[in-house]
């Protein structure tokens, strides 16, 4: 069972770094429908990304016989009350990214969540009569897209993660 477990974690590690590569590809093209093509590689290496975070999970979870160790999404599990049932340190670590939202895990699953939200329209302030008819706007108020860079760079650490704590749950 933790081999398959490994699998998937490793299929979905690799995976995201196929979308990353494709991504990278895109950017470099410049064609007409790259825009569309970086967005869908973007998509497609956060969902692989999320997977394997999920896989990982359930690699912790397995090991350590959670009661919800087959847990359908990684929130349920990065919670402390999982914890309360049967501490673990790697599970622990997780967690303890997950609820700072400057760290890489917070920040992958918050786009991952970002992926459900349905589009929405730019917001437009109302007409205030008393403002003035021109107004000078700063392009630098615009939130920036997510960058292949950082998207690897979770990649990266999700799988020097895995490494390390696979080297903890081997049973000798």
């Amino acid at each position: 069972m933790a081999h398959e477990l490994y699998t998937r974690t490793n299929q979905k590690i690799y995976f995201a770094g196929l979308a990353l590569e494709n991504w990278r590809r895109a950017e470099e093209k410049g064609a007409m429908n790259a825009p569309g093509l970086i967005q869908a590689e973007r998509e497609a290496s956060i969902f692989h990304l999320y997977g394997a975070l999920l896989s990982l999970c359930h690699e912790i979870a397995g090991y350590y016989r959670l009661p919800d160790a087959a847990a359908p999404r990684a929130e349920l599990l990065l919670v402390r009350s999982a914890q309360s049932s049967s501490p673990s340190p790697e599970l622990t670590e997780l967690i303890e990214m997950a609820e700072h939202s400057e760290t890489w895990l917070a920040q992958l699953l918050k786009a991952h969540g970002g992926l459900f939200e349905p589009p929405r329209a730019p917001l437009k302030a109302k007409t205030d009569p008393t403002m003035p008819l021109i107004e000078a706007v700063s392009v630098g108020e615009e939130i920036p897209a997510l960058g292949r860079d950082e998207v690897e760079s979770w990649r990266r650490n999700l799988k020097e993660l895995a490494l390390r704590f696979r080297e903890s749950l081997t049973e000798w």
